[in-house]
Order: C-alpha cells, then sequence, then structure tokens
C-alpha cells in the first residue's frame, strides 16, 4: 500500500485545506551554513572535479559568502539575505563576473541541499543579478608582435613567450610542457597536462578539458627556437634539483623550478614597457595568438585553442569576424573568377 504523502480535508463551501507530511524534522534546521558548506564541498565537489577547481570555490565562498551568511542556520537563509550579500559584494567594487561566479557556487550548493533533503526551497531562487560587463578582449596587432619578438627573445623569457604567443595555448599549459611532449620530426607539440601550484607545491594535473588534449602545428621558427633552447639544456646541469618530476619540463627557472606564471606576468609587462607597447595581460597572448590567425577555418582556430566548442570561438573572436569573411569572401571570389570582375566597370 502506497504511503500517503499528504491530505486535502474539505473546510466548508468551496475552501479546502491541504496538509502535506514532511516529516518529524528537517536536519537543515541544526546546522549553519558554514557546516553545510563544509561537508558539500568534502562530499560533493571534492571527488568530482580538480583540485585547482574545489580550492576556487572554497575561497570564493569564504571570502564572500562565510563571512556575512555562515552563521545562519541553513533553513534560516532567505532569498533577501542573499540578495543583500551580492549587493554588498558590489558596493565594495567587485564585478558583476564576480558575483555572478559567486551565485553559480552558491546555488551549486543549495541544489544539492535540496538533493539531500536539507531544504524544502532554494534560498537563492529568483535573485536579481547584477549586468555582467564583458571583458574588453585585449590583443597584440602583427606589426606589435614583431616589435614584442624583438624584445622578448633578447632575454632568456624570449622562448616561452614566443611559444605563448605562436600557439595560443594557456599559460598552464605551455609552462606544463615536456621534451617528451615535442615531436621533432612532424614540428607538433601535444598538450596532455597543466601546471598548477596547489597548497605551495607544484603539481600536474589535467587540462582544463577533454578537448584540451591536442596537438599543435608548430612554426618553423618556433621549431628552431625550442631545438636551441633544447640543445643549451642537454648541455647543463641542475643540482639539487627541488621538482624531481619537472626535470624534463622545456621551460623551468635556472635553478630547475618550474616557472610561475606570475612572475613570467611580470617579465611579460618589463618586455611591453621596453618594446614601448601597450599594457596587456600575459593571457591575452592567447588571444593575440588567435587574432593573428584572422583568415583561417574557425574550427581550425578553436581546436588549435583547445575551445570547447568551435561556436565558442565564433562567439568569443566575434570581434576578427569581419576579417575572416572578407578574406572567404575574396577566395572564393578567385575560385570562381580568377582575377576577372564580375562588375562591369
Amino acid at each position: 500500500m502506497a504511503r500517503k504523502v499528504g491530505q486535502i480535508i474539505a473546510r466548508g463551501d468551496r475552501r479546502w485545506l491541504i496538509r502535506v507530511y514532511l516529516g518529524r524534522d528537517l536536519e537543515g534546521a541544526k546546522i549553519t551554513l558554514n557546516e553545510y558548506l563544509d561537508r558539500w564541498l568534502e562530499t560533493a565537489v571534492k571527488p568530482r572535479v580538480r583540485e585547482k577547481t574545489c580550492q576556487d570555490y572554497d575561497g570564493m565562498l569564504r571570502r564572500y559568502v562565510r563571512p556575512s551568511l555562515g552563521e545562519r542556520l541553513l533553513t534560516a537563509l532567505r532569498p533577501l539575505d542573499v540578495q543583500i550579500t551580492y549587493q554588498q559584494m558590489m558596493e565594495r567594487g567587485l564585478s558583476g563576473r564576480t558575483v555572478g561566479y559567486t551565485h553559480a557556487v552558491l546555488r551549486s550548493a543549495m541544489q544539492q541541499a535540496l538533493n539531500w533533503r536539507l531544504l524544502l526551497k532554494s534560498p537563492v531562487d529568483g535573485l536579481k543579478l547584477p549586468r555582467q560587463s564583458r571583458h574588453e578582449m585585449q590583443a597584440l596587432t602583427v606589426e606589435q608582435v614583431r616589435m614584442f619578438l624583438k624584445v622578448a627573445l633578447a632575454t632568456p623569457h624570449g622562448p616561452v613567450l614566443a611559444v605563448a604567443v605562436a600557439t595560443g595555448m594557456r599559460p598552464s599549459e605551455y609552462l606544463g610542457l615536456k621534451w617528451q611532449d615535442i615531436d621533432w620530426a612532424r614540428q607538433t607539440v601535444g598538450v596532455v597536462r597543466s601546471l598548477r601550484r596547489l597548497n605551495g607545491k607544484w603539481c600536474f594535473a589535467d587540462t582544463k578539458r577533454s578537448r584540451s588534449r591536442r596537438p599543435i602545428k608548430l612554426q618553423s621558427w618556433i621549431v628552431v627556437i625550442l631545438h636551441g633552447l633544447y640543445m643549451t639544456r642537454t648541455t647543463m646541469t641542475t643540482p639539487n634539483n627541488p621538482f624531481p618530476e619537472g626535470i624534463d619540463l622545456v621551460f623551468k627557472t635556472v635553478s630547475g623550478h618550474p616557472m610561475n606564471a606570475d612572475c613570467l606576468a611580470k617579465h611579460f609587462r618589463s618586455i611591453l614597457e621596453v618594446a614601448r607597447l601597450p599594457r596587456i595581460r600575459l593571457y591575452d597572448l592567447r588571444h593575440t595568438a588567435a587574432t593573428l590567425a584572422a583568415g583561417v577555418s574557425p574550427k581550425v582556430v578553436s581546436e588549435q585553442l583547445g575551445h570547447a566548442s568551435t561556436a565558442f570561438t565564433l562567439d568569443t573572436y566575434a570581434h576578427v569576424l569581419p576579417h575572416m569573411q572578407d578574406e572567404a569572401a575574396t577566395k572564393v571570389e578567385a575560385l570562381l573568377f580568377g582575377k576577372e570582375s564580375v562588375v562591369a566597370n
């Protein structure tokens, strides 16, 4: 016999009482939001995401959610409480993008609370989020890249920065390259891992997503640079290597340590100043590589960058689409009519 979960009781003319059995108590009424978030991170998040992602979630909640809401009982949390927290974040000068990320993490946590039957309704439903202004993408022009490389290649950081702008790899990807990833005969490099620093220790991790594991065709001048670096490294010995697993890293410090992206970014900014170029982020070299590929098939660009889909590439680099379309139109016209014009003079 099926268990009764509710009753409908007549209370007079066209009046009814609906009674729903919810159990003796909700466990969520006994724990604070802080206690719940600890449990959620440990049992629901940590087993299914990369360690870096779990740390990002924890850090975001610790900075923006726990200070104002952490001591509240989970079941006592109301949408207005969360909305006020988001407003306070905006008043502190945080971007709509940061608020949006925080909301996404908290929404995931509250959805799990619903699944675990700790809540009857999510306190983050129906909230008003600030508009997220799209980050203005910055990239160097062809002439600026020439000027940049002229200065960069005269420094010890020239090879790694040249690879960055030529391949469009993410910093964590090119800093995690090993010599075994390079196929000298085919002039390709395989992106199969990323290098990150977690809890004060260097470690290798999977790429951002499965599609990020990819081969990249190297330009001939990059092969020459990498081969020269390889020949230099094989004639050098690094005593007391502090990172045995990284002894075959392509890019590392003089002392043998893995190269830190933040430190590299500082050297990158110095090079930009010497070259008298606009100040952009290290990550913008990835955007520069994509922009330089204008006219190349978006599918090829998407594969080289390791994007989730070609549609994402097209959306992200819509600003270079006119150039792609112009070149495509010219090529098609040349195929159809050669150098002859179909328009009468």
